[in-house]
């Protein structure tokens, strides 16, 4: 599955990685619906699926130049640089994006859900009684979560391991937000927010030679807490990427089938016209994460006013989210003439 590639290449690689990272981020939208439809999913897939007993070997005899390529090295380091970077760039101004237009933003996101769910449909020429089942199936699991009730917070290790198998999927599958199944989970604020600061908290103690948080629990246990969640988000990543890997070579037309209804359902979560219902304190109190932000616990939906001018301007962000899909698309397939 590897491919040789350009400097423009290498740096659309990148930028999708950026596309990737920032869709992760936000609960309800999936960063594998970017690699699906800018068209390296199956590359993404069958490269996670290097990461077994062989790379292992590698690992630990020291052949690093071989184990570079032999887990498409260029290709996912690319990747995974453009989805670092947005960590600290393009999310961020997501973030800013989301608190002071956010109507407009998730508008702009469910066109561009329904953009890629046409740009996929429409070169997929298998539809028979088999496939269209499989993709009703898809359409309503994603239906189904999008209206599940989040359960309460639980930091027993096994389950925080288990979290991290699910957070993952939001790569590999999509149409299913990793950051939102967490939600549903009631460990977002656990593993995205408290352990997280709990990290940032850490390396500035031992910047500052400060390493009094050794006999402080809370900050042990939060870092154990991040640490096993770390370690079942790569298990998740590895076991995940050689199921799909498994399925697409074996059922591809049903495995597609079923990732279209899946990305289908997923617009319930991602539907613009909703208020945000906050996770709270046992005091009542709203919790605010390192940023200053009130921390989401679910969305409570409603029907858009057609009286007001605000939504018609999120229609026509709608259709912009539909343009830039099928935008990209047509580069991407115009690129791939040449």
């Amino acid at each position: 599955m590897q491919q040789t590639r350009t400097l423009t290449d290498k740096l659309l690689l990148f930028l999708k990685g950026l596309g990737m990272g920032a869709a992760n981020k936000v609960p309800g939208v999936s960063g594998g619906v970017v690699a699906f439809v800018a068209g390296f999913y199956e590359e993404f897939i069958y490269s996670l699926q290097k990461i077994n007993l062989k790379a292992f070997k590698l690992l630990i005899s020291g052949r690093f130049r071989s184990l570079y390529r032999y887990l498409n090295g260029k290709f996912l380091g690319l990747l995974i640089l453009g989805m670092l970077v947005s960590y600290f760039s393009v999310s961020k101004l997501l973030d800013y994006l989301l608190v002071h237009y956010e109507l407009y933003v998730w508008s702009a996101f469910f066109g561009m859900i329904i953009g890629s769910i046409y740009y996929i449909s429409k070169d997929f020429d298998e539809w028979d009684r088999n496939s269209v089942i499989f993709a009703l199936i898809g359409v309503v699991v994603g239906i189904g979560i999008s209206f599940l009730e989040p359960a309460k917070e639980n930091d027993n290790l096994w389950f925080v391991f288990f979290c991290g198998m699910i957070s993952v999927s939001g790569m590999t599958l999509p149409g299913l937000s990793g950051s939102f199944i967490l939600i549903l989970l009631g460990n977002y604020v656990l593993l995205l927010v408290d352990s997280v600061n709990a990290l940032f908290d850490t390396i500035a103690s031992i910047i500052a030679l400060d390493f009094s948080f050794v006999s402080d629990p809370e900050r042990l246990n939060m870092l154990q807490v991040l640490i096993v969640f770390a370690a079942g988000s790569l298990a998740g990543l590895v076991i995940l990427s050689h199921l799909l890997g498994y399925v697409l070579k074996t059922h591809k037309k049903e495995t597609f089938a079923t990732i279209i209804g899946f990305i289908t359902g997923s617009l319930g979560v991602v539907w613009p016209w909703k208020e945000k219902i906050y996770k709270m304190n046992q005091a009542g109190e709203i919790l605010i994460d390192r940023e200053g932000h009130k921390i989401i616990d679910n969305y409570d939906r409603y029907w858009p006013d057609f009286s007001l001018s605000e939504t018609w301007l999120a229609i026509f962000f709608i259709f912009v989210g539909i343009f830039i899909v099928l935008g990209l698309a047509w580069y991407e397939k115009k690129k791939s003439t040449k």
